[in-house]
Protein backbone atom coordinates (compact mmCIF):
# COMPACT_ATOMS: atom_id res chain seq x y z
CA UNK A 1 0.00 0.00 0.00
CA UNK A 2 1.51 3.98 -0.77
CA UNK A 3 1.24 6.29 1.65
CA UNK A 4 0.28 9.00 -0.06
CA UNK A 5 0.44 11.30 3.08
CA UNK A 6 4.45 10.14 3.19
CA UNK A 7 4.92 12.15 -0.46
CA UNK A 8 4.05 15.54 0.99
CA UNK A 9 6.10 15.65 3.65
CA UNK A 10 9.29 15.95 3.14
CA UNK A 11 10.85 15.55 6.50
CA UNK A 12 9.23 11.82 7.06
CA UNK A 13 10.52 11.38 2.87
CA UNK A 14 13.94 11.90 4.31
CA UNK A 15 13.50 9.50 7.24
CA UNK A 16 12.33 7.05 5.36
CA UNK A 17 15.57 7.26 2.78
CA UNK A 18 17.62 4.84 4.56
CA UNK A 19 19.24 4.54 0.80
CA UNK A 20 20.18 7.95 -0.35
CA UNK A 21 18.36 7.83 -3.18
CA UNK A 22 16.50 10.68 -3.19
CA UNK A 23 19.17 12.39 -2.64
CA UNK A 24 20.88 11.12 -5.10
CA UNK A 25 18.26 11.65 -7.51
CA UNK A 26 18.61 15.65 -6.35
CA UNK A 27 22.09 15.83 -6.86
CA UNK A 28 22.28 14.81 -10.24
CA UNK A 29 23.32 17.64 -11.89
CA UNK A 30 26.02 18.24 -9.55
CA UNK A 31 27.24 14.72 -9.52
CA UNK A 32 27.41 14.84 -13.81
CA UNK A 33 29.45 17.95 -13.22
CA UNK A 34 31.93 16.49 -10.78
CA UNK A 35 32.09 13.06 -13.16
CA UNK A 36 32.84 15.88 -16.17
CA UNK A 37 35.77 17.02 -13.90
CA UNK A 38 37.48 13.74 -13.16
CA UNK A 39 37.39 12.67 -16.87
CA UNK A 40 38.73 16.05 -17.64
CA UNK A 41 41.71 15.50 -15.13
CA UNK A 42 42.03 11.99 -16.16
CA UNK A 43 43.10 13.23 -19.13
CA UNK A 44 39.78 12.06 -21.31
CA UNK A 45 39.72 15.42 -22.90
CA UNK A 46 42.87 15.68 -24.31
CA UNK A 47 42.77 12.29 -26.13
CA UNK A 48 43.11 12.41 -29.86
CA UNK A 49 42.17 9.21 -31.24
CA UNK A 50 43.37 7.66 -34.29
CA UNK A 51 39.55 7.19 -35.73
CA UNK A 52 36.68 5.14 -34.43
CA UNK A 53 36.83 1.95 -33.01
CA UNK A 54 35.76 -0.96 -34.87
CA UNK A 55 33.08 -2.00 -31.88
CA UNK A 56 32.62 -0.45 -28.00
CA UNK A 57 32.26 -3.39 -25.24
CA UNK A 58 30.95 -2.56 -22.28
CA UNK A 59 31.47 -4.55 -19.29
CA UNK A 60 29.61 -4.05 -15.69
CA UNK A 61 27.84 -5.39 -13.11
CA UNK A 62 24.06 -4.50 -12.26
CA UNK A 63 21.58 -2.23 -13.90
CA UNK A 64 23.68 0.90 -14.22
CA UNK A 65 26.25 -0.76 -16.72
CA UNK A 66 22.82 -2.40 -18.53
CA UNK A 67 21.41 1.18 -18.71
CA UNK A 68 24.52 3.16 -19.64
CA UNK A 69 25.49 0.40 -22.91
CA UNK A 70 21.66 0.90 -24.02
CA UNK A 71 21.82 4.57 -23.78
CA UNK A 72 25.32 4.72 -25.39
CA UNK A 73 23.92 2.49 -28.37
CA UNK A 74 21.33 4.45 -28.66
CA UNK A 75 22.88 7.45 -28.76
CA UNK A 76 25.89 6.26 -31.21
CA UNK A 77 23.44 4.64 -33.67
CA UNK A 78 25.11 2.81 -36.55
CA UNK A 79 28.58 4.34 -36.02
CA UNK A 80 30.19 1.59 -34.22
CA UNK A 81 27.81 -1.47 -32.27
CA UNK A 82 27.83 -0.98 -28.83
CA UNK A 83 27.64 -4.56 -27.20
CA UNK A 84 26.75 -5.21 -23.40
CA UNK A 85 29.52 -8.08 -22.49
CA UNK A 86 26.93 -9.65 -20.39
CA UNK A 87 28.50 -11.44 -17.00
CA UNK A 88 28.15 -15.42 -15.99
CA UNK A 89 28.81 -16.78 -12.34
CA UNK A 90 26.83 -18.70 -10.12
CA UNK A 91 25.54 -15.29 -8.09
CA UNK A 92 25.56 -11.65 -8.48
CA UNK A 93 28.52 -11.12 -6.10
CA UNK A 94 31.82 -9.21 -6.69
CA UNK A 95 33.86 -12.80 -5.95
CA UNK A 96 31.92 -14.57 -8.79
CA UNK A 97 31.31 -12.70 -11.74
CA UNK A 98 33.06 -13.48 -15.03
CA UNK A 99 33.31 -11.58 -18.12
CA UNK A 100 34.60 -12.46 -21.46
CA UNK A 101 35.87 -10.99 -24.54
CA UNK A 102 34.07 -12.13 -27.80
CA UNK A 103 36.57 -14.28 -30.21
CA UNK A 104 36.77 -11.53 -33.01
CA UNK A 105 37.77 -8.73 -30.04
CA UNK A 106 41.30 -7.58 -31.25
CA UNK A 107 43.40 -4.04 -31.01
CA UNK A 108 40.71 -2.00 -33.22
CA UNK A 109 38.19 -2.38 -30.25
CA UNK A 110 37.56 -0.28 -27.38
CA UNK A 111 35.94 -2.48 -23.88
CA UNK A 112 34.92 0.08 -21.54
CA UNK A 113 34.07 -0.95 -17.86
CA UNK A 114 31.66 0.40 -15.68
CA UNK A 115 31.47 -0.56 -12.31
CA UNK A 116 30.42 0.87 -8.71
CA UNK A 117 32.67 -1.58 -7.15
CA UNK A 118 36.03 -1.71 -8.38
CA UNK A 119 36.79 -5.11 -6.35
CA UNK A 120 35.49 -7.64 -8.88
CA UNK A 121 38.30 -9.91 -9.67
CA UNK A 122 36.50 -10.66 -13.08
CA UNK A 123 37.09 -7.39 -14.30
CA UNK A 124 40.71 -7.28 -13.49
CA UNK A 125 40.90 -10.84 -15.44
CA UNK A 126 38.84 -8.95 -18.55
CA UNK A 127 41.33 -5.92 -18.19
CA UNK A 128 44.22 -7.76 -18.91
CA UNK A 129 42.62 -10.01 -21.03
CA UNK A 130 41.42 -7.08 -23.25
CA UNK A 131 45.48 -5.89 -22.96
CA UNK A 132 46.65 -9.11 -24.43
CA UNK A 133 44.38 -9.07 -27.08
CA UNK A 134 45.75 -5.16 -27.85
CA UNK A 135 41.73 -3.90 -27.12
CA UNK A 136 42.07 0.08 -25.89
CA UNK A 137 40.26 -0.45 -22.18
CA UNK A 138 39.12 2.69 -20.16
CA UNK A 139 37.54 2.25 -16.97
CA UNK A 140 34.72 4.04 -14.57
CA UNK A 141 34.81 2.69 -11.02
CA UNK A 142 35.64 4.04 -7.41
CA UNK A 143 39.45 5.50 -6.88
CA UNK A 144 41.80 2.93 -5.18
CA UNK A 145 40.59 -0.19 -6.29
CA UNK A 146 42.11 -3.42 -7.42
CA UNK A 147 40.37 -2.68 -11.15
CA UNK A 148 41.84 0.55 -11.33
CA UNK A 149 45.24 -1.09 -10.59
CA UNK A 150 44.55 -3.56 -13.44
CA UNK A 151 43.31 -1.18 -15.49
CA UNK A 152 46.82 0.74 -15.48
CA UNK A 153 48.40 -2.58 -15.59
CA UNK A 154 47.09 -3.24 -18.73
CA UNK A 155 48.18 0.49 -20.11
CA UNK A 156 44.52 2.05 -19.73
CA UNK A 157 42.79 5.43 -19.33
CA UNK A 158 40.63 4.77 -15.40
CA UNK A 159 38.65 7.61 -14.28
CA UNK A 160 37.66 7.75 -10.78
CA UNK A 161 33.55 7.70 -10.02
CA UNK A 162 32.39 10.69 -8.21
CA UNK A 163 30.92 8.91 -5.62
CA UNK A 164 29.47 11.03 -2.25
CA UNK A 165 30.46 11.04 1.15
CA UNK A 166 27.61 9.59 2.62
CA UNK A 167 27.72 7.15 -0.12
CA UNK A 168 30.82 5.62 1.58
CA UNK A 169 28.99 3.97 4.95
CA UNK A 170 26.38 2.12 2.90
CA UNK A 171 26.90 -0.33 -0.43
CA UNK A 172 25.91 1.69 -3.27
CA UNK A 173 22.62 0.61 -5.58
CA UNK A 174 23.03 -0.21 -8.96
CA UNK A 175 19.51 1.46 -10.27
CA UNK A 176 20.54 4.51 -8.02
CA UNK A 177 20.05 7.83 -10.17
CA UNK A 178 23.59 9.22 -8.62
CA UNK A 179 24.90 5.90 -9.91
CA UNK A 180 24.21 5.77 -12.82
CA UNK A 181 25.53 9.74 -13.73
CA UNK A 182 28.43 9.09 -12.19
CA UNK A 183 29.45 6.64 -14.82
CA UNK A 184 27.39 7.41 -17.49
CA UNK A 185 29.12 11.42 -17.90
CA UNK A 186 32.73 9.66 -18.47
CA UNK A 187 31.31 7.29 -20.95
CA UNK A 188 29.56 10.18 -23.01
CA UNK A 189 33.53 11.87 -22.56
CA UNK A 190 35.54 9.09 -24.25
CA UNK A 191 32.40 8.78 -27.03
CA UNK A 192 32.47 12.02 -27.97
CA UNK A 193 36.42 12.09 -28.26
CA UNK A 194 35.94 9.10 -30.43
CA UNK A 195 33.70 10.81 -32.53
CA UNK A 196 30.81 8.10 -32.09
CA UNK A 197 28.33 11.05 -30.73
CA UNK A 198 28.41 14.35 -29.45
CA UNK A 199 28.91 14.74 -26.25
CA UNK A 200 31.50 18.36 -25.29
CA UNK A 201 31.87 19.80 -22.25
CA UNK A 202 29.47 22.46 -23.02
CA UNK A 203 26.71 19.67 -23.62
CA UNK A 204 28.05 17.69 -20.45
CA UNK A 205 26.47 21.00 -18.44
CA UNK A 206 23.91 21.45 -20.37
CA UNK A 207 22.49 17.34 -19.06
CA UNK A 208 23.64 18.65 -15.55
CA UNK A 209 21.49 21.56 -16.00
CA UNK A 210 18.20 20.02 -17.34
CA UNK A 211 18.85 17.29 -13.94
CA UNK A 212 19.05 20.54 -11.52
CA UNK A 213 16.00 21.59 -13.27
CA UNK A 214 14.01 18.71 -12.54
CA UNK A 215 15.20 18.40 -9.34
CA UNK A 216 13.56 22.07 -8.48
CA UNK A 217 10.32 20.87 -10.43
CA UNK A 218 10.17 17.03 -8.58
CA UNK A 219 12.28 17.77 -5.49
CA UNK A 220 10.76 16.54 -2.19
CA UNK A 221 9.34 19.94 -0.81
CA UNK A 222 7.19 20.45 -4.37
CA UNK A 223 3.20 19.35 -3.64
CA UNK A 224 2.06 16.00 -5.51
CA UNK A 225 -0.40 18.69 -7.01
CA UNK A 226 2.12 20.33 -9.32
CA UNK A 227 5.21 17.60 -8.96
CA UNK A 228 5.02 15.32 -11.89
CA UNK A 229 7.27 12.37 -10.24
CA UNK A 230 5.33 12.79 -6.93
CA UNK A 231 2.00 12.00 -9.53
CA UNK A 232 3.29 9.28 -11.11
CA UNK A 233 3.97 7.54 -8.05
CA UNK A 234 0.86 7.96 -7.22
CA UNK A 235 -0.67 7.19 -10.17
CA UNK A 236 1.04 3.58 -9.97
CA UNK A 237 0.02 2.61 -6.31
CA UNK A 238 -1.50 -1.11 -6.89
CA UNK A 239 -0.53 -0.42 -10.67
CA UNK A 240 1.14 -2.46 -13.11
CA UNK A 241 3.28 -0.10 -14.91
CA UNK A 242 2.88 -0.80 -18.57
CA UNK A 243 5.55 1.87 -20.31
CA UNK A 244 5.08 2.42 -23.60
CA UNK A 245 8.08 4.43 -25.41
CA UNK A 246 7.61 6.67 -28.29
CA UNK A 247 10.76 8.05 -30.22
CA UNK A 248 14.58 6.72 -30.27
CA UNK A 249 15.76 7.86 -27.19
CA UNK A 250 12.08 7.60 -25.54
CA UNK A 251 13.31 3.50 -26.00
CA UNK A 252 16.55 3.45 -23.04
CA UNK A 253 14.33 5.58 -20.81
CA UNK A 254 11.59 3.23 -20.28
CA UNK A 255 13.55 0.62 -19.93
CA UNK A 256 15.99 2.38 -17.34
CA UNK A 257 12.24 3.10 -15.86
CA UNK A 258 11.38 -0.79 -15.71
CA UNK A 259 14.64 -1.65 -13.73
CA UNK A 260 14.73 1.12 -11.35
CA UNK A 261 10.64 0.44 -10.58
CA UNK A 262 11.72 -3.56 -9.99
CA UNK A 263 15.23 -2.93 -8.24
CA UNK A 264 14.01 0.12 -5.69
CA UNK A 265 10.49 -0.67 -5.18
CA UNK A 266 9.81 -4.24 -5.72
CA UNK A 267 7.66 -2.83 -8.56
CA UNK A 268 7.07 -4.96 -11.61
CA UNK A 269 7.12 -3.60 -15.31
CA UNK A 270 6.35 -4.44 -18.89
CA UNK A 271 7.88 -1.76 -21.37
CA UNK A 272 7.83 -1.86 -25.09
CA UNK A 273 8.01 0.49 -27.83
CA UNK A 274 5.32 2.34 -29.75
CA UNK A 275 3.57 1.31 -32.27
CA UNK A 276 4.87 -2.52 -31.78
CA UNK A 277 3.85 -2.26 -27.88
CA UNK A 278 -0.31 -2.25 -29.40
CA UNK A 279 -0.14 -5.43 -30.42
CA UNK A 280 2.08 -6.85 -28.09
CA UNK A 281 0.18 -5.66 -24.81
CA UNK A 282 -3.52 -5.42 -26.53
CA UNK A 283 -4.41 -8.72 -24.73
CA UNK A 284 -2.84 -7.78 -21.41
CA UNK A 285 -5.20 -4.35 -20.88
CA UNK A 286 -8.33 -6.86 -22.19
CA UNK A 287 -7.47 -9.54 -19.79
CA UNK A 288 -7.79 -10.17 -15.95
CA UNK A 289 -5.25 -7.20 -15.39
CA UNK A 290 -7.36 -4.64 -17.08
CA UNK A 291 -8.80 -1.78 -15.05
CA UNK A 292 -12.41 -3.23 -15.62
CA UNK A 293 -12.07 -6.51 -15.17
CA UNK A 294 -13.54 -7.91 -12.14
CA UNK A 295 -13.31 -11.72 -11.40
CA UNK A 296 -15.42 -13.92 -9.76
CA UNK A 297 -18.60 -12.77 -7.68
CA UNK A 298 -19.15 -9.04 -7.96
CA UNK A 299 -21.02 -8.79 -4.20
CA UNK A 300 -18.64 -10.78 -2.22
CA UNK A 301 -16.95 -9.19 0.87
CA UNK A 302 -13.94 -7.27 -0.02
CA UNK A 303 -12.87 -5.31 3.01
CA UNK A 304 -10.00 -7.96 3.80
CA UNK A 305 -8.56 -7.96 0.40
CA UNK A 306 -5.57 -6.35 -0.86
CA UNK A 307 -6.52 -4.24 -3.75
CA UNK A 308 -6.19 -6.23 -7.42
CA UNK A 309 -3.16 -4.96 -9.08
CA UNK A 310 -4.31 -3.21 -12.43
CA UNK A 311 -2.89 -2.41 -15.37
CA UNK A 312 -1.57 1.75 -15.97
CA UNK A 313 -0.15 2.86 -19.43
CA UNK A 314 3.05 5.31 -19.17
CA UNK A 315 3.81 6.11 -22.37
CA UNK A 316 7.29 8.31 -22.38
CA UNK A 317 7.99 10.70 -25.79
CA UNK A 318 10.58 12.30 -27.37
CA UNK A 319 8.97 13.57 -30.32
CA UNK A 320 7.21 16.79 -30.63
CA UNK A 321 3.59 17.04 -30.72
CA UNK A 322 2.30 17.47 -33.96
CA UNK A 323 4.68 15.14 -35.48
CA UNK A 324 4.35 11.35 -37.38
CA UNK A 325 2.99 9.76 -33.84
CA UNK A 326 1.42 6.41 -32.52
CA UNK A 327 0.24 8.25 -29.92
CA UNK A 328 -3.25 8.77 -30.50
CA UNK A 329 -3.66 4.87 -31.66
CA UNK A 330 -2.11 4.11 -28.21
CA UNK A 331 -4.21 6.39 -26.18
CA UNK A 332 -7.39 5.21 -28.28
CA UNK A 333 -6.59 1.82 -27.30
CA UNK A 334 -6.11 2.60 -23.09
CA UNK A 335 -9.33 4.09 -23.62
CA UNK A 336 -10.81 1.50 -25.02
CA UNK A 337 -9.73 -1.02 -22.63
CA UNK A 338 -10.50 0.98 -19.70
CA UNK A 339 -6.81 1.52 -18.53
CA UNK A 340 -5.57 5.13 -17.77
CA UNK A 341 -2.82 6.52 -19.07
CA UNK A 342 -0.27 8.51 -18.17
CA UNK A 343 2.04 10.62 -20.22
CA UNK A 344 5.53 12.37 -20.04
CA UNK A 345 7.15 14.61 -22.57
CA UNK A 346 10.43 16.67 -22.17
CA UNK A 347 11.10 20.25 -22.81
CA UNK A 348 12.65 20.84 -25.95
CA UNK A 349 16.36 20.64 -26.47
CA UNK A 350 19.41 18.21 -27.36
CA UNK A 351 19.11 14.50 -28.01
CA UNK A 352 20.73 13.51 -24.73
CA UNK A 353 19.46 16.51 -22.40
CA UNK A 354 15.27 14.98 -23.33
CA UNK A 355 16.74 11.77 -22.65
CA UNK A 356 17.97 13.47 -19.40
CA UNK A 357 15.17 14.79 -18.46
CA UNK A 358 12.89 11.19 -18.75
CA UNK A 359 15.33 9.57 -16.78
CA UNK A 360 15.06 11.66 -14.15
CA UNK A 361 11.49 12.43 -13.51
CA UNK A 362 11.28 8.58 -13.70
CA UNK A 363 13.77 8.02 -11.02
CA UNK A 364 12.49 10.33 -8.93
CA UNK A 365 9.01 8.61 -9.72
CA UNK A 366 10.68 5.39 -8.64
CA UNK A 367 12.29 6.72 -5.80
CA UNK A 368 9.00 8.09 -4.41
CA UNK A 369 6.88 4.39 -5.13
CA UNK A 370 10.02 3.21 -3.07
CA UNK A 371 9.78 5.29 -0.13
CA UNK A 372 6.22 5.51 0.09
CA UNK A 373 5.16 1.73 -0.01
CA UNK A 374 7.79 1.28 2.56
CA UNK A 375 9.98 -1.01 -0.11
Amino acid sequence: MLDESLLDTPEALSEADRRGLLRGAAEAGARVRTAARHAAEAGVNDLKPDGRPRAVLIAGPGAAATCAADLLGTLAGAGSPVTRLAPTGVAPAAGALRWELPGWAGSVDLLLIATPDGTEPGLSLLADQAYRRGCTVVAVAPAQTPLSEAVEGAHGLFVPMATAPYEQATPLTASAPGVLWALLTPLLAILDRTGLLTAPPDTLEKIADRLDHIAERCGPAIATYSNAAKTLAAELADSLPVIWTEGTSAGPAGRRFAAALAELSGRPAVVSELPEALDAHSTLLAGPLAAGADPDDFFRDRVEEAPALRARVVLLRDRPIGGLSAAPAARDLALNRDTPISELEPESGGEIETLAELIAVTDFAAVYLALASGA
